[in-house]
């Protein structure tokens, strides 16, 4: 397991804004993370004190950050990683702040070639589904 210490050199994000607290399992095509940010009441995502969850978009885009960073796809972290394409996206519910539970959050990487890769994603909170679908991410660069 890496804790949320060791995630910020994995991600482009930083306080606040770096939303995982730690992944739990990974391989060469999947990473399983997980997250109690929804319940945190300066989460960078929330307004009015609300957190949509089609923000999980952007819990699954960490995800996705981490594991390229642990499987070797990127070499170090990511300048800028853009999501080109979110498609596919089902929505389960309307907000993630009022979940007791810790989200879990994975992403299986579909297919990567050169600087460009797709992702399919899903969140759960205590098994039950959130939000699922399909990214593709750009990357531009890594910091040196």
């Amino acid at each position: 397991m890496i804790g949320r210490a060791n995630l910020a050199a994995l991600l482009p994000h930083e306080g606040a804004m770096c939303l995982l607290d730690s992944v739990v399992q990974w391989d060469a095509t999947r990473v399983h993370c997980r997250s109690a940010t929804h319940r945190d009441a300066a989460n960078p995502l929330a307004q009015d004190g609300r957190i949509a969850a089609l923000c999980g978009v952007e819990y699954a885009a960490q995800a996705m950050a981490a594991h390229g960073a642990l499987s070797g796809e990127i070499g170090s972290r990511p300048r800028l990683g853009y999501l080109a394409s979110v498609r596919d996206v089902v929505c389960e519910m309307a907000w993630l702040d009022g979940l007791a539970g810790d989200l879990d959050i994975m992403a299986e990487q579909l297919h990567a070639e050169a600087g460009r890769v797709i992702y399919s994603f899903s969140l759960a909170c205590d098994g039950q589904a959130l939000l699922s679908g399909r990214a593709a991410v750009v990357l531009d660069g890594v910091i040196a």
